[in-house]
């Protein structure tokens, strides 16, 4: 008796394949980098951060967890945008002489001071700068502490002092906020005022590099 053929079962639907989540987490960062430069904290909101990046409103939530959670997260990506630790570890690779690991570090300095491309991390930082907000004790914690700590290291060696004595904290101010100082003043100001500075770049990082150098020895000799 010939057997009725077997009936295949249907195969159910294929579902559409997810976003990727580690990339749509970026790039609503990065639009709420944008967002949180141009308006500040207070103003920037989470509707315009989705409609901006093109999400559903409930993105910031999901990948964040709140608005402030997400304003913590591109604090600490515009710190990174500026310098990061592993940027600074990488410029130091292979630089036996602490004095040559400094040049290198300065030079990366004056090198985004005078670049002509701006990331918006810049201005977060100049907001975040004049109009502290709650995340800041994250930020120093989670993107400045760690990249202090580095620095304070390779001045103490340069020095040939203790890390933890007060005068290398001292010489890192001397040293590292005249470089971010550089970074975040207007582009405009700098042009209009000191037009030879934004003119040769390189002339602007010999020098200083010159001047941070006489400072330090200065010091170490004062402190030995």
């Amino acid at each position: 008796m010939p057997t009725s053929p077997r009936k295949t079962a249907a195969k159910p639907p294929r579902r559409a394949t997810r976003p990727d989540g580690a990339a749509t987490r970026q790039h609503l960062l990065h639009t709420a980098g944008q967002v949180f430069a141009e308006r500040g904290f207070a103003d920037a909101t989470s509707k315009e951060i989705c409609e901006r990046a093109g999400t559903p409103m409930a993105s910031v939530n999901y990948h964040f967890g709140s608005r402030e959670a997400l304003y913590e997260a591109a604090l600490v990506e515009a710190h990174r945008q500026v310098v990061g630790l592993e940027e600074l570890a990488a410029l130091v690779e292979g630089l036996d002489d602490p004095r040559d690991r400094l040049r290198a570090v300065i030079s990366r300095f004056v090198g985004l001071s005078t670049n002509a491309a701006t990331p918006w991390g810049f201005m977060l930082m100049l907001r975040e700068a004049f109009s502290p907000s709650p995340a800041m004790p994250a930020l120093i914690e989670k993107a400045v502490r760690p990249k202090a700590v580095f620095l304070l290291g390779l001045l103490s060696e340069v020095l040939g002092l203790n890390p933890l004595a007060p005068v290398v904290q001292r010489a890192m101010m001397f040293t590292i906020l005249p470089c971010i100082a550089m970074m975040i003043a207007p582009k405009p100001m700098k042009e209009a005022l000191l037009p030879a500075v934004a003119q040769d770049a390189k002339a602007l990082e010999q020098d200083l590099v010159c001047f941070v150098m006489a400072g330090l020895d200065a010091i170490a000799a004062a402190h030995r």
